[in-house]
């Protein structure tokens, strides 16, 4: 976005003709002060809604429905209860926001068609670009002493969540905080997507995943992205591109991220058996997560004061550790049999999926994705999205004798449950559906699916045909490359869309001559990211609730782009072999 095209949408917004209550003409008399009541719905609109930046862009952006008083005495009844009820009906209070929120339009990226370039990239190109982001790996560890991840916060919302996913979240949440903030983000929603501040908020942009231009942007550590993290330096160190100091430097820095996600950020919790389990949690305690004291405030006023562990982040966190060859006896755990106690059973969805946005999908097999702690806390209710569970499979054939997967019928059986879920997943079409998602985009689906066949393919042939008889996964196989060489690399891309797509291409075994278009994206925008890096930050994954909160950055571009290429590269290598 340009500066004059921001210019002028500020300008619209700050003189925009007001046809109606705003905002803050709804929520200041009820909100501002009070006595009583759950305090932190107002700490809530003053920090997030009521704040200096935001409150000149919206202010005079009214609603000309509410100028219906029942539907304006209405909403501000809704708002009083939420605030004053010490058991709030929440699906009660949601009914005048859904109302509202079920007015604007919201879509998702639809890139032009691009015709693919004459040839690929010379193979230098691609090199220089390896060596661009693992240096920047690097220095980035060596500045920070871990590498960063950043969320930043779209206001205008996900195109996914509309007032019945709304109702969903408002119900089947468990933090009174979390649903306040659904609450209110929600009602923003609705005046900032019928504003000139629109333009500002969500800008257009080229490809799929979304750019984090958002000026305040979360810089915080995570065990998930420590993994991720250490699988980019391993595979820079694979390349033969690292020098021997950055080589040396790189087993430093995975040894350091592997001590994070295994140490400093294990957690006790309890199977549905009763064992003690040791899993991974999504946000270590502080000071570990390194969040700044300014953001580390406004984290616990904005309600995200309890993070549980997830079965995301304890399956990456394992799958890192066992590439980098690590011995800690908390891998020996088999997770299998923990998951088993987070699977859904068809008919059987609740109390395992009570917030259930991606209800156009089979649950059937799949896993959910947060995991109770020892006190039974559980803020975000829970969910089941598909990618989580192609890392649980992954995970799971990277460990298979040392878990005896194949000698334990309880165990394979839960791993067969989750491959025909993906399997009815990919026939029904829905893995191209961002509606189907939670957390991640279809195209990076089609990444990790790339990753959990490669560690299928690794294993025996015997043991591929105990695991999956019916040939799934070569099914599911065929669909993903179908989308990403008739969809996403047939259409325009920025490079985390390219570096997705040589992910799935490269561990799936497409042709070199598919990787053109990717390639050329990537090496075209080599330099983007300024200061900051080789390439901007884009979205890696996200929350639909409480609103739309993007987790990337430049560094996780970087890590993509290496993987993607160096999987390209050695690919083509091989080709000419």
């Amino acid at each position: 976005m340009t500066l004059h095209s921001i210019a002028g949408a500020a300008f619209r917004a700050l003189t925009a003709r007001k046809d109606g209550p705003s905002l803050y003409d709804v929520c200041d008399p009820l909100l501002l002060k009070y006595a009583g009541g759950d305090p932190h719905l107002g700490k809530f609109y003053r920090t997030a809604l009521g704040n200096p930046a935001l409150r000149p862009l919206l202010r005079r952006t009214g609603l000309s429905e509410l100028r219906d008083e029942p539907k304006l005495r209405a909403l501000r009844a809704a708002l009083r209860q939420a605030r004053d009820d010490e058991t709030p009906d929440w699906a009660a209070i949601g009914a005048p926001v859904a109302e509202l929120l079920d007015t604007i339009e919201l879509n998702h990226p639809r890139p032009r068609a691009a015709p693919p370039p004459a040839r690929a990239p010379d193979l230098a190109r691609i090199d220089g670009a390896i060596r661009s982001c693992g240096e920047h790996l690097l220095k980035s560890f060596g500045r920070n002493g871990f590498i960063p991840t950043y969320a930043a916060f779209n206001l205008i919302g996900d195109p996914d969540l509309r007032g019945r996913e709304m109702a969903m979240a408002l119900t089947g949440l468990n933090s009174r905080g979390y649903k306040n903030s659904t609450l209110l983000f929600n009602l923003a929603r609705t005046f900032i997507a019928r504003s000139p501040a629109r333009a500002l908020v969500n800008p257009p942009w080229k490809g799929i995943a979304e750019p984090m231009w958002e000026p305040m942007q979360i810089r915080h550590r995570s065990a998930y992205y420590d993994a991720f993290f250490t699988e980019a330096l391993l595979s820079f160190v694979e390349t033969g591109l690292a020098s021997a100091d950055q080589a040396g430097a790189s087993r430093r820095a995975i040894a350091d991220m592997v001590e994070f996600c295994l140490a400093t950020s294990r957690e006790e919790v309890r199977a549905h058996d009763g064992a003690a389990f040791n899993v991974i949690t999504a946000l270590a305690p502080l000071p570990h997560p390194r969040f700044s004291k300014f953001f580390a405030q406004i984290k616990q006023d904005l309600g995200f004061g309890i993070y549980v562990p997830d079965c995301d982040t304890t399956a990456c966190s394992f799958s890192a550790a066992t590439q980098a060859g690590c011995t800690d006896p908390i891998l020996d755990q088999p997770l299998l049999d923990f998951y088993a106690g987070y699977q859904v059973t068809a008919g059987a969805n609740e109390p395992k999926v009570t917030v259930p946005l991606n209800d156009n999908i089979d649950y059937e097999g799949g896993v959910v994705t947060w995991i109770d702690n020892l006190e039974g806390e559980r803020p975000f209710g829970n969910d089941l999205d598909p990618t989580l569970n192609l890392d649980i499979l992954e995970v799971s054939f990277r460990n298979l004798a040392r878990w005896k997967v194949l000698e334990t019928p309880a165990r394979l059986k839960t791993v067969q449950r989750i491959i025909g879920f993906q399997k009815r997943l990919a026939a029904s079409g829905a893995f191209a559906d961002p509606r189907s998602h939670i957390y991640y985009l279809p195209e990076l689906y089609c990444a990790y699916f790339g990753r959990c066949y490669a560690a299928f393919i690794a294993l025996p042939p015997a043991a591929q045909r105990a695991i999956d008889p019916d040939d799934s996964f070569d099914y599911i196989r065929g669909r993903v490359l179908a989308y990403v060489q008739t969809e996403l690399t047939a259409h325009e891309m920025n490079a985390f869309d390219a570096a997705l797509a040589l992910i799935a291409l490269g561990h799936l075994g497409a042709a070199p001559a598919t990787f053109t278009a990717a390639l050329h994206c990537i090496v075209g925008g080599l330099g983007e990211g300024g200061r900051h890096g080789p390439f901007k930050a884009y979205e890696w994954n996200k929350m639909k609730t409480p609103t739309r909160i993007l987790v990337g950055g430049p560094e996780v571009t970087s890590a993509f782009v290496l993987m993607g290429l160096a999987l390209a590269r050695k690919a083509m290598m091989e080709a000419r072999a």
